[in-house]
């Protein structure tokens, strides 16, 4: 899966899904009984046109082949997604996972599962962009839908708005597309406001919270359940897809806010409580943005598929040394000790009330008046 590489210096480095990979397996965590570890397959022309044009796979394909002519109409060659010999290939296998991941639901030999290569949510229909050329989350979603899934709500808690997935499902009321990202007055790719709610078909299953550069763990996470719960409760889904870019981290050199590791595995195992409490457990988790290659990525991925597995690694444990030691050997840098940034995670609970001069509280309720009340649901109280 490292083959998806656009090149020395660009910030979607490989080395992170390597380094993820080798925690989560320093951690015990690919030898528990119940967790299986499988290579995807390379997901074929037919499987990705499930969102994807024709015209389009085709693009990637001649582009993929023939690196020195890009197609920068289809976002292919550019600043973001250099072409690369084999990029049809590399993407595809990313994308084979996620949909690995749906077929194990829909056959029901996995309940949970994990595909941290994937969370390429950023590219359309018939173009790429922000790093991604194949949407896997949005081939998942679609695979479960055309397996005979009623609903799937689809949460995404990238620093960026997960546009693409978004896009795609626009007039699909079996869809909800949650997105919880940095307002895109400040950060790529500029769109995910509260307005922004679905097609006429769909309206309310759009759901978008803008929040302010700067937002911390405690508005980050008094957002997430003003918002979430009761709308994939009001929605009621069969399965839940999820995207966990873990650049929202206040070291990432990308983007403008400041969770930590600690508030990252909070909102994964919310997530996963969500998905037992509605959806009998069925969940498909999927990786996403994250530039910190080195302290952030592996740690919050490795407690993403800790708590997949149901045996989450407590924020106080030891990296493991033989991990540290791989990082100083190959990067020359000192390894994170601990599984967390040792911070103390708290926030406030809506319920206490809603703040008019709280940036994070107007953004919470801007959201709230937009799609509750298509849900059922009162804006002020519920």
């Amino acid at each position: 899966m490292t083959a998806y590489n656009f090149g020395p210096g660009h910030p979607m480095a490989p080395e992170r899904m390597d380094l993820t990979a080798r925690l989560a397996r320093s951690l015990g965590l690919f030898d528990l009984d119940h967790v299986d570890v499988q290579a995807p397959e390379t997901a074929s022309d037919a499987e990705l046109e499930a969102v994807h044009s024709v015209d389009y796979v085709a693009a990637v394909r001649r582009v993929s082949a023939d690196p020195s002519r890009p197609d920068e109409s289809r976002g292919l060659g550019t600043e973001d997604d250099p072409a690369f010999a084999g990029m049809h290939e590399a993407a595809a296998r990313l994308a084979g996972g996620s949909l690995m991941a749906a077929q194990g639901v829909l056959e029901g030999w996995a309940v949970h599962a994990v595909n941290f290569g994937g969370g390429m949510h950023h590219a359309a229909r018939d173009r790429a962009s922000g790093f991604c050329i194949y949407n896997d989350a949005a081939l998942a979603v679609q695979r479960l839908l055309d397996g005979g899934v009623g609903k799937v709500a689809y949460i995404d808690v990238d620093a960026h708005h997960g546009d693409g997935t978004q896009n795609i499902f626009w007039d699909d009321p079996r869809v909800l597309t949650l997105s919880l990202h940095e307002t895109g007055l400040t950060l790529f790719p500029g769109t995910g406001f509260a307005n922004e709610i679905g097609g006429p078909a769909a309206e309310g299953t759009a759901v978008n919270v803008a929040l302010p550069a700067g937002t911390g763990d405690a508005g980050w996470l008094r957002a997430f359940y003003a918002i979430v719960p009761q709308l994939v409760g009001a929605f009621e889904p069969e399965v839940i897809v999820s995207q966990h870019g873990c650049d929202s981290h206040r070291s990432d050199p990308l983007t403008h806010l400041n969770l930590s590791v600690d508030g990252q595995r909070e909102a994964a195992n919310a997530i996963a409580n969500l998905a037992e409490r509605f959806c009998g457990g069925r969940w498909i988790a999927t990786g996403g943005g994250g530039y910190n290659v080195l302290d952030v990525v592996p740690r919050s991925w490795s407690h993403l598929v800790a708590i997949a597995a149901g045996r989450p690694v407590p924020l106080r444990t030891a990296v493991p040394e033989d991990w540290r030691l791989y990082v100083a050997e190959k990067f020359g840098t000192v390894a994170p000790a601990l599984m967390g940034d040792d911070v103390e995670l708290w926030w406030r609970s809506w319920e206490v009330g809603f703040d008019p001069n709280d940036a994070v509280d107007r953004t919470v309720m801007a959201t709230r008046k937009a799609v509750f009340p298509l849900h059922g649901l009162d804006p002020w109280f519920d």
